[in-house]
């Protein structure tokens, strides 16, 4: 976890969340969007943390900067979630929608929205568990038809695809910047 809105090393020898045996007592499905929330924050503490702020508002290679997918991460779990709980967006959610590739925000301040958000939708998950996934939801504008169970496993999901994608990043800044510095080593 993240202390002083510095990220922890995580120890790479353990499994998987989904492997550690935890989370028993929770429903399959619930179970899952948990444990990938869990695994999301490790693998952006684990890939991010060494990155500065300068680094964190970077587009490589025209790719989405890191500061994007940890806004989008945390913003996007709460709208969807909101749809899960059968509600529709309020004009605080959007706002932040429109304000996720603006630059500006440092790394601290990445990391703790992403913390706060995590904890909040873990929260949020727990209190559907018992819920019938088969309930009827529908999401956005347009009111397209889901139910609560294909909302939750797509929060997992979504959350793993930016994930992956920051962590991509994150690997070719860290290639970026060691070659750089070796090039400056040579004579």
């Amino acid at each position: 976890m993240i202390n002083n809105n510095k990220p922890a090393r995580i120890a790479t020898s353990q499994p998987e969340p989904w492997l550690r045996g935890t989370l028993q007592e929770v429903p399959a499905v619930p179970r899952g969007v948990l444990h990938a929330l869990e695994l999301a924050e490790e693998d952006l503490q684990r890939w991010c943390h060494g990155l500065t702020d300068t680094e964190f508002q970077a587009s490589p290679a025209g790719l989405p900067a890191l500061a994007f997918h940890l806004r989008h991460i945390s913003r996007s779990a709460d709208r969807l979630l909101t749809y899960a709980e059968g509600r529709a967006l309020s004009s605080h959610q959007l706002a932040e929608l429109k304000a996720e590739l603006h630059p500006g925000a440092n790394r601290g301040e990445l990391f703790a929205e992403l913390t706060t958000s995590l904890a909040n939708a873990r929260e949020r998950v727990l209190a559907l568990a018992t819920a019938k996934f088969e309930s009827p939801r529908i999401v956005g504008k347009k009111a397209l038809p889901t139910t609560l169970g294909g909302l939750l496993v797509h929060i997992a999901g979504h959350t793993q695809r930016h994930v992956g994608q920051a962590v991509t990043t994150a690997k070719l800044l860290i290639f970026l910047r060691d070659r750089q510095a070796r090039s400056r080593d040579t004579p």
